[in-house]
């Protein structure tokens, strides 16, 4: 098993920015690709971007790749997610996931291990 927290949600203003951490534990030594998601009430979970923790791939949704940066710790399982230029409708609650494979994918159902989410709502 694989244990992902998620850190670094709450309440932010309109325009600014936040930065979210997800670290893993259990089994990292198998995590191979890990990414982000968020969802809101009523819609599937939508993919942000994932980094191939050994393979030094990164990939984004093409909504988010002007205001969405990536980042990894190897040494601490840990990924980071910023995202800049927030606007009400960034509020969701944001998921990490990882998965047993080298290579980032965008279909949720993929990804074998979740956080438990972390709230991120953006005030206008």
């Amino acid at each position: 098993q694989v244990q992902l927290a998620e850190s670094g949600g709450g309440l932010v203003q309109a325009g600014d920015s936040f930065r979210l951490s997800c670290t893993a534990s259990g089994r990292a030594f198998s995590i191979l690709a890990m990414a982000w998601f968020r969802q809101t009430p009523g819609k599937e979970r939508e993919f942000l971007g994932g980094v191939s923790m050994f393979a030094n791939i990164t990939r984004y949704a093409d909504s988010m790749k002007y205001r969405v940066t990536l980042s990894r710790d190897n040494a601490k399982n840990t990924m980071f997610l910023r995202m800049n230029t927030l606007r009400p409708e960034d509020t969701a609650v944001y998921y990490c996931a990882t998965r047993e494979s080298n290579t980032v994918v965008r279909d949720a159902s993929s990804y074998d291990f979740w956080g438990q989410g972390t709230q991120v709502t953006v005030s206008s």
